[in-house]
């Protein structure tokens, strides 16, 4: 029995029935190399005799009486394999777009908190036989990298079928706890939050002066702060309906930029986006009137910190794309530099400001606050926070297999929010970056045109290599 941090359960309280905190992970696998073909029953075998490397996959939620605090994870005593693993067949002829069809109706419907909140589906007639797992998790699981180190967890670096690392553990559900010893130890939990409080009002003025002087030593640079945004396209209230699509790119043509102009991986895929998000809205006939700003999701583990199999250990940075810049090259520049300043500030903020206070979010009253938000519709009123999330997690340098099938393709998607209707988030596996691009599909029933202008956005770069030579 573990109580959720603020952070994790920040992620339940913002969820309505139009803005869902599920993330997506879609791997795509071969399985002509797997012992006596391919069969869903196989599937679930495997998965079941994996479910001792996926921990939070057999935890569900209990909520504490009255909202006092946050809720808690205990393993599910009602725990029902069958309830998470579904089977579903792609459209003919069964190409990407097909899949990005289906993947874009499961995005669409929420998980039931019920139950452990995550699901996989397998899909199945894609082309040339391979077959496609969308994993859908709540964000309050897993962030990222969690994500990618159960993702690692199960998978093998050899072709050749092995049994799970590691015995079975004697796992037993937990009794479901009574309202008294909830009661009592929210009320313990919330003493103990009180009693951080006035340090914690310290150490967020001494940061917040930091930030400033930060800021202020930069000139230079302009301030890529929230609300001080364009309103675009896909920047407002949202419905439940949602839309995926995905592109790749070499990993090695970003190194090349990467090099040329001494900017990082990270940099360069802002620098992609941006570009095809020029593209995009100049073809809808938007003017920015301001340069569009991006929220980076950035880890805040230690670099010697054991591989974490569930919560969140984010913060986010504010990065402007500069695209008030036509020139692709001085625009990649600028965002580097508008990088380097957003962690300098983050670094001044203090990594662990933003989970710190979300241990004092109050359940009820943010919960109904997020709620009529969505319901009045009151992102469409106001300038965003941000206009977009664009995230970038390393992924495997290696090929990978399970079960004798080989990894061949690995996307994913976070949410999208209200007000910040696009999610690009980026996973490299062996040499390509796979983007994986998300919104709402009152917003942006097109979203494949801009997935289509990312490709182009890096030959625009790779192409002023030679010209700045």
């Amino acid at each position: 029995m573990q109580r959720l941090t603020g952070l994790d359960a920040g992620y339940l309280y913002m969820e309505t029935p139009t803005l869902h905190m599920h993330t997506l992970k879609i791997s795509v696998l071969d399985p002509s190399t797997v012992p006596g073909g391919y069969r869903f029953s196989r599937v679930r075998e495997e998965l079941e005799q994996r479910l001792h490397l996926l921990p939070p996959f057999r935890r569900r939620l209990v909520d504490v009486p009255f909202g006092l605090t946050h809720p808690l994870w205990i393993e599910d005593p009602d725990f029902d394999l069958d309830w998470h693993l579904h089977r579903i067949a792609a459209p003919a002829p069964g190409g990407q777009r097909e899949l990005c069809e289906v993947i874009s109706d499961i995005a669409s419907h929420q998980l039931d908190r019920r139950h452990p909140l995550w699901e996989i589906w397998v899909v199945e007639g894609l082309e040339g036989g391979r077959v496609g797992f969308v994993a859908k998790l709540h964000h309050s699981v897993a962030d990222g990298v969690a994500a990618a180190a159960l993702l690692a967890n199960v998978l093998e670096t050899e072709p050749e079928p092995k049994p799970p690392r590691g015995p079975e553990d004697d796992w037993r559900p937990d009794p479901m706890p009574t309202k008294r010893a909830l009661i009592v130890g929210a009320l313990a939990d919330l003493i103990a939050s009180a009693a951080t409080i006035p340090g914690l009002v310290r150490r967020t003025v001494r940061g917040m002066r930091a930030a400033r002087d930060v800021r202020r030593s930069h000139p230079e640079v302009p301030a890529a702060t929230p609300l001080n945004t364009p309103k675009t396209r896909f920047n407002g209230a949202l419905t439940s309906h949602r839309i995926f699509a995905t592109t790749t790119v070499p990993l090695e043509e970003v190194k090349e930029v990467r090099r040329a102009f001494g900017v990082t991986v990270n940099d360069v895929v802002l620098g992609i986006c941006a570009g095809a998000l020029v593209q995009y809205l100049t073809s809808h006939g938007e003017q920015l009137d301001k340069p569009l700003l991006a929220g980076v999701p950035v880890s805040v583990d230690g670099p010697t910190d054991t591989p974490r199999l569930a919560g969140n250990a984010v913060s986010n940075l504010f990065v402007s794309l500069r695209t008030d810049i036509a020139d692709p090259v001085e625009r990649l520049r600028a965002i580097h530099e508008s990088a380097v300043v957003a962690k300098e500030v983050h670094h001044a903020l203090g990594a662990d400001m933003l989970a710190d206070w979300s241990e004092l979010t109050p359940p009820k009253p943010f919960t109904a606050w997020m709620r009529l938000y969505s319901k009045l519709r009151l992102a469409d009123f106001h300038p965003p926070p941000q206009n977009a999330v664009i995230s970038n997690v390393p992924g495997p340098s290696v090929p990978l297999y399970i079960a004798g099938a080989e990894l061949v393709e690995l996307y994913s998607t976070g949410p999208i929010l209200e007000g910040i209707g696009l999610n690009i988030t980026v996973w490299s596996y062996l040499g390509t970056l796979y983007f994986g691009l998300i919104s709402c599909r009152e917003l942006m029933p097109d979203l494949w045109t801009l997935a289509d202008l990312l490709p182009p956005a890096l030959a625009e770069l790779r192409a002023a290599i030679t010209e700045n030579a």
